[in-house]
């Protein structure tokens, strides 16, 4: 892609902006949009964003608005980069201003409860066609925080249009922040979800005081949890091997800057769900991505004890330790059974 490009990035949290530095370091302008003035005037004034990302100083290509429609206005390329639960709130909003067909790419992680969508199915329910050339996602292991000190980072984008995804693939992508493609568009949404439940459990397992052997256990079986159900929802298994399976696994299960590990580790520790939410400030996408799985999982007919103990330790107040132990007294199984009835569906249906 030649020449700068105008983006409007909707949502001034840790993510949005940190992926704002990176394009405003690829010479592109940004709009960042957020409700609170305090934070957009502290984008204009002193170029940071301290509620989110202390002590970063962002380009001078990136500058804030309350206003959606100037947020929008001539873009090239609209970014959401807002919680699961807000998309079906702020899109609308953003609908009047949106004048002819814009690349419409999302950077969230999660799958809404009782509809059951994934994130682009929401967008092209809430957009119409009028409005949108086409929606990509992006996704991977990557923490806003380390983004924006400019750390080696790899992402991966996934589209319908794989097109448009490589557009957005040379829109990101720059030495610090490698970008690949994917055209499992389902998987990549998936893995992207379904990690987030398994590093809540990751920080429940610290919590408890256990040690690294649990973690590669949760790890690894919640891998199996997510190839299973991905694959009956239609993803490519192999995905779950890449960035957005193992990749996002391993880096939001091990690392504090994890909210959903942080979730975790304060609920390992006895305090109560309600406690842990308002503690925390920020959406927890794990604790609602929740509920979505169990109930796909009862939707597939999916086995996934992992989730279904989180489920229970959440909304049915469960004792963690008591979760943990009904786990381990499960009944015996073959490990290489998950991978044969993996692969397996690929050529029965």
């Amino acid at each position: 892609m030649k020449g700068q490009k105008s983006v409007a990035m909707i949502g001034a949290g840790s993510w949005g902006t940190a992926l704002s530095l990176v394009l405003g370091d690829n010479g592109h302008t940004v709009r960042i949009w957020g409700k609170d003035e305090k934070n957009i005037a502290e984008i204009n004034n002193l170029h940071q964003n301290n509620k989110y990302l202390p002590g970063v100083t962002l380009p001078k290509e990136v500058v804030g608005t309350t206003s959606l429609e100037e947020s929008v206005r001539d873009v090239d390329f609209i970014i959401l980069a807002i919680p699961t639960k807000a998309m079906r709130e702020v899109i609308p909003q953003l609908l009047p201003y949106v004048n002819e067909p814009k690349t419409i790419v999302h950077v969230s992680k999660g799958i809404e409860p009782g509809t059951l969508m994934r994130i682009s199915e929401i967008i092209e329910e809430e957009i119409p066609e009028s409005k949108r050339k086409s929606i990509v996602v992006l996704s991977g292991p990557s923490h806003a925080e380390e983004v924006s000190l400019r750390h080696p980072t790899t992402v991966t984008v996934s589209s319908k249009n794989m097109t448009e995804a490589e557009l957005v693939q040379d829109l990101f992508i720059n030495h610090n922040f490698r970008v690949y493609t994917n055209p499992d568009l389902i998987g990549v949404e998936i893995g992207g979800a379904l990690k987030n439940i398994i590093a809540v459990c990751a920080g429940i397992a610290d919590g408890l005081g256990f040690g690294d052997n649990a973690k590669a256990a949760l790890i690894t079986r919640g891998l199996a949890e997510m190839a299973r159900l991905g694959t009956r929802m239609g993803a490519n298994p192999l995905t779950f091997a890449g960035l957005t399976g193992i990749g996002d696994l391993i880096v939001t299960c091990t690392s504090i800057h994890s909210r959903n590990w942080r979730a975790g580790n304060m609920l390992g520790k006895g305090q109560a769900l309600d406690e842990v939410l308002a503690q925390m400030g920020m959406v927890v996408e794990g604790i609602r991505t929740t509920k979505a799985a169990h109930q796909l999982s009862e939707k597939y007919g999916v086995t996934m004890p992992i989730t279904n103990a989180l489920f229970h330790i959440l909304f049915n107040g469960q004792d963690a330790k008591a979760a943990v132990e009904s786990l381990m007294a499960r009944g015996k199984t073959n490990e290489m059974e998950d991978l044969i009835n993996i692969l397996a569906s690929q050529y029965i249906e």
